[in-house]
């Protein structure tokens, strides 16, 4: 397969190792005088991973999308709107967008696939990538389970069994909303986590776990998915990596803005919040979760007054 990533940060990096490691012609895409592509190509590695030499590094658009029938979109959601002006100009009638992306458009609470749709048009094949793991692990050689999902289920079917092997187990989705909205909200869930661990109230993470999943649930299928999914790889599968892992940006977020410490790494849950607090007003789904993370980020609130007075919310059945 030849294959295009586009973004040469942490998880562009890594899929074009991985993509090339199973067998794949790989080309890596960052703009011009990005430094982290700079760095690539000066050193040929990152903080995360060393590049094999035939992953071709270029800041020439026109060769990435034209040399290649796959186009990986690896970069940061809040983003993605922008750089669709950069890709309106190209046909991709007879080629395979997969947004390895977790993130929900910050001004309308639309899914990536919807805004890509959006811009290149309705018939344009689209899939995602979503599940647990982090570069670092993989690299490693620590294996993980990971989803595809398309609206085209031939799409599945092909980039499932194409993209799999003894270290990326793909599973196949069926549920685009649940499995966009879930692989998105579990950023908030992590940041939640990381603050219950500022606040030395980590053993409150199992509760979390399974209320922030029963929530974001609720929102799924009030959106047209599929209740389940949210307990399924996009989401709960992907707490371990977000919840507790040293690799996670949002949970380590969420400690370091408890402890007031200065934390430069993207974390993309606290644009979600602000998607899931529109989304939860638009269809009438109450998180009570995100609700508690958003205030204490955006409208100044205590984070832990704000966290345990989940706990005076009125008695309902768990499920």
């Amino acid at each position: 397969m030849n294959i295009s990533v586009l973004g040469s940060g942490r998880w562009g990096s890594f899929i074009a190792w991985y993509l090339n490691k199973i067998g794949n012609k790989v080309i890596l895409w960052g703009k011009e005088g990005s430094e982290k592509l700079v760095e690539l190509q000066k050193f040929r590695k990152n903080k995360f991973l060393e590049l094999p030499e035939e992953i071709l590094l270029t800041s020439d658009l026109d060769k990435a999308i034209l040399d290649s029938e796959y186009i990986v979109i690896a970069i940061e959601a809040q983003n993605l709107q922008d750089f669709m002006q950069d890709l309106k100009k190209y046909n991709f009638e007879n080629k395979i967008i997969i947004l390895c992306m977790k993130g929900l458009e910050e001004e309308t609470g639309e899914r990536l696939s919807i805004v890509t749709k959006r811009n290149l048009g309705q018939d344009v094949n689209v899939a995602i990538w979503v599940g647990p793991g982090h570069p670092k692990e993989f690299i490693k050689g620590n294996p993980n389970c990971m989803v595809i999902d398309s609206e085209n289920r031939e799409i599945v079917k092909l980039l499932v069994e194409k993209l799999s092997s003894d270290l990326i187990r793909f599973y196949y989705g069926n549920d685009m909303i649940g499995n966009e909205i879930g692989a998105a909200s579990k950023n908030v869930i992590g940041i939640a986590a990381g603050m219950l661990d500022g606040l030395e109230l980590s053993s409150l993470k199992g509760a979390l776990m399974t209320r922030g999943t029963k929530e974001i649930s609720n929102l799924i299928v009030a959106m047209g998915g599929k209740q389940i999914t949210a307990f399924g790889l996009c989401c709960l599968g992907d707490y371990e990596a977000t919840l507790f892992s040293k690799y996670s940006n949002n949970r380590q977020f969420g400690e370091s803005f408890i402890k007031k410490e200065k934390f430069d790494e993207h974390s993309a849950g606290t644009y979600t919040v602000k998607s899931l607090i529109k989304l939860s007003e638009k269809y009438n789904v109450d998180l009570p979760i995100c609700k508690a993370v958003y205030d204490i980020l955006y409208c100044g609130k205590n984070p832990e007054e704000t966290l345990k007075s989940l706990f005076n919310r009125p008695n309902v059945s768990e499920f």
